[in-house]
């Protein structure tokens, strides 16, 4: 401690000054900000009924403010019905509109007041999009290799394979490979589930056309295409669409930045595949269908082909859906672009 008493003086003053700036400062303006928090009005309240969106029963009512999210909503709905979860939940204005992103807020929402009404509607238990996909493209392959693999178990069969069937085993598994890979590292959703029935019924779909392909296919008594033109040209036809395939799907992973839900007009990329942007909103149904018509020609069987036409159909409906969907979501979607078939549909 210094001698002098002016010395001293300045001593215990720094030491006093140390302490508060250190200590009872931070305090006071802890004190000062609780206090005024406390004091602070709260967020007026609205009464906002959900309505089942099947019978429109009012099924419960909330008290919300216009800082309440859809995603807050959905924990105040599931304290009072704890089975469910934020995945199975959606609510609509109206049962015409589409469903609320999580993250629109009460007071965003035009002409919303007291006494409102918010369709609910549940959408049943729910499964990722990945594990359904890994299930329906892993399936295949080994329902493939089964036929292919145990020839001599399953047909008695002591003859080895052609090469037109080698070259189909490697047409039909090197697609789902990529699909698989596809799914592990490109494909990026908009959505984070679907209803768990959808898992068993794309199973089903796939595991059951790839059986019986594969089953006729390496039978002994297949007869591979009689003229060389289908075999070239399927298999180029198969290549070609695959390509185009692959393509897209990373052109699609490049409009969508990781771990977002946006949605851009989709626009070709520097990929001379991409160039049928340009005339159809879903370029990677076009291809794929290409390619299972290019397996169906090489191969020449019956449930290739089938599985081809069905295929195909079931890509045109979704690319309808979401050639819909572009053109409502986006004034200046071109207007000459179809779904999935060039200058037709």
């Amino acid at each position: 401690r210094p001698a002098g008493s002016r010395t001293r003086k300045q001593w215990y003053q720094r030491r006093v000054r140390g302490l508060y700036f250190s200590t009872l400062s931070p305090l006071f303006s802890s004190l000062v900000l609780s206090i005024q928090v406390s004091y602070l009005p709260p967020l007026p309240t609205m009464k906002v009924d959900i309505a089942d969106g099947r019978s429109g029963k009012t099924l419960l009512c909330l008290e919300l403010t216009k800082e309440t999210t859809i995603l807050d909503l959905k924990k105040m709905h599931i304290k009072e019905k704890p089975y469910l979860y934020p995945t199975r939940m959606t609510y609509k204005v109206s049962l015409k509109e589409k469903a609320l992103p999580e993250e629109t807020k009460i007071g965003d929402l035009d002409t919303f007041c007291d006494g409102s009404v918010l369709y609910f509607k549940d959408l049943g238990p729910q499964i990722g999009w990945s594990t359904v996909f890994f299930a329906e493209y892993i399936g295949p392959i080994f329902a493939y290799l089964t036929f292919y693999l145990a020839r001599g178990y399953i047909y008695g069969a002591t003859t080895p394979t052609t090469t037109i069937q080698n070259i189909a085993c490697a047409m039909y598994v090197g697609h789902y490979v990529k699909r698989v890979l596809e799914t592990m590292f490109i494909h990026r959703f908009s959505k984070a589930t679907m209803p768990i029935g959808n898992l068993f019924k794309n199973c089903t779909y796939y595991w059951g056309f790839s059986s019986f392909i594969s089953y006729f296919i390496n039978h002994p008594l297949y007869t591979p295409p009689g003229c060389n033109l289908c075999v070239y040209l399927g298999l180029g036809t198969y290549l070609f669409g695959e390509l185009g395939n692959f393509s897209c799907h990373i052109a699609f992973m490049n409009m969508r930045p990781a771990g977002s839900r946006t949605r851009v007009i989709p626009m070709p990329d520097s990929n001379p595949f991409t160039l049928l942007f340009h005339l159809v909103s879903c370029p990677n149904y076009t291809y794929e269908v290409l390619s299972w018509i290019g397996f169906a020609i090489f191969t020449s069987t019956f449930y290739a082909a089938l599985f081809a036409i069905v295929g195909g159909g079931q890509m045109l409906q979704w690319a309808l859906g979401k050639h819909r969907n572009y053109k409502k979501e986006f004034e200046k979607y071109p207007r000459g672009r179809k779904a999935m078939i060039p200058f037709i549909l």
